[in-house]
């Protein structure tokens, strides 16, 4: 994409509107070309011009986002991204429109909240980012970046020093994957096609508190394997997905001759909470050759340098191709740092975890 990205807000919060088009008008690559408090008014402005990218609001007066977002997607598919209050009722609702063709889930800002401002504001721009490079095509309905100049913090703000070194190989394998825009579509994907049987899952899907644990509830549904948002301790076991909670660092550690998660507050790493960097990165150190390494869609570098260090720690790692991406930025970034083995679609992704786990 050439020139700067064009974003129309829709929103029925006059206070959300200006401090969306401050948040977004503070990257010089984006530019907000309009505001429209309802759907009605949007599809006037719609056809007057085209933006890159919509941010919705879920609840809004005369028709809701969900609604919209499908109208849309069937008529004139553009990238969205939904903005909505931090609920746990409102985490259902995100569900859909996920599953109805947004790429990315946004919360709104916390209005006079400077820190969370600005935290924030670097999610929503990276968001928006991640959103324009999206191939909407790649979202199938009805079935479930390169951010600012803000300083980046690697996953060493996570991980101590290294004290023991990864276990021998052994029979069982814990698999780690990392996903971002596009993922929640991509993952569902990947689950559907595991056995029950299958190697351990820890997963790191960027998304926001609270939703995560509506995401875990939806492919337990869909699933053979269990799926659950991770906690404290929680062991990893064979036939068993554990997917990180919003806005918690998640780390694979060794207890004895098993292995468990550590879920964590911390700062953003590679500006993202959870990280895949923190992830993969406790995996190479705790695991070792028992891991296997799995990036998927999504924007930015984050995972690269994990992803490395597995690599280096003797795991096999997986990257998901161009052509079956959202979004082709992580998986470019781990084979841009050379810590790939294999490049495989996603419909094979699974085969080579299962493959993974027989040679062992």
């Amino acid at each position: 994409m050439t020139g700067k990205i064009r974003v129309l807000i829709i929103d029925d919060s006059a206070s959300v509107r200006q401090t969306l088009t401050a948040v977004l008008s503070a990257d010089p690559d984006i530019e907000v070309i309009g505001a429209a408090s309802d759907p009605f008014m949007a599809a006037r402005k719609l056809r007057e011009e085209i933006p890159d990218v919509i941010t919705l609001d879920v609840e809004m007066p005369q028709m809701d986002g969900i609604t919209f977002l499908r109208k849309l997607m069937a008529q004139h598919p553009i990238p969205v991204v939904m903005c909505s209050s931090l609920t746990e009722s409102g985490s259902e609702t995100l569900m859909q429109a996920l599953e109805a063709g947004a790429v990315d889930v946004i919360l709104k800002p916390k209005i006079g909240a400077a820190d969370h401002l600005a935290e924030s504001g670097e999610r929503i721009r990276t968001a928006v980012k991640g959103a324009a490079r999206a191939r909407v095509g790649r979202l199938r309905p009805s079935r479930i970046s390169d951010s600012g100049t803000t300083a980046k913090l690697t996953a060493d703000a996570m991980l101590p020093p290294p004290k023991l070194g990864a276990m021998a190989k052994t029979t069982e394998m814990v698999v780690c994957v990392g996903a971002s825009t596009g993922g929640t579509e991509a993952l569902r994907e990947l689950l559907e096609a595991l056995p029950a049987n299958s190697p351990g899952l820890v997963i790191v899907q960027h998304m926001p508190e609270k939703f995560t644990a509506a995401f875990a509830k939806r492919l337990n549904s869909l699933c053979e394997v269990e799926v659950k948002e991770a906690a404290e301790g929680d062991p990893v076991l064979r036939g068993h997905v554990l997917i990180a909670p919003g806005d918690k660092h998640m780390l694979l550690e060794r207890r004895g001759a098993r292995y468990e998660v550590s879920v964590r507050s911390g700062p953003l790493v590679s500006r993202h909470r959870p990280s895949v960097d923190v992830l993969f990165r406790s995996a190479a150190r705790s695991a070792g050759a028992n891991a296997m390494g799995v990036i998927m869609t999504g924007m930015g570098d984050d995972g690269a340098r994990g992803m490395n260090e597995m690599h280096q720690a003797g795991a096999y790692t997986v990257a998901q191709d161009e052509a079956s991406s959202v979004v082709f930025g992580m998986p470019k970034e781990a084979i841009a740092h050379g810590g790939v083995d294999k490049v495989v679609s996603l419909e094979q992704i699974a085969r080579e975890i299962l493959a993974a786990d027989r040679r062992r």
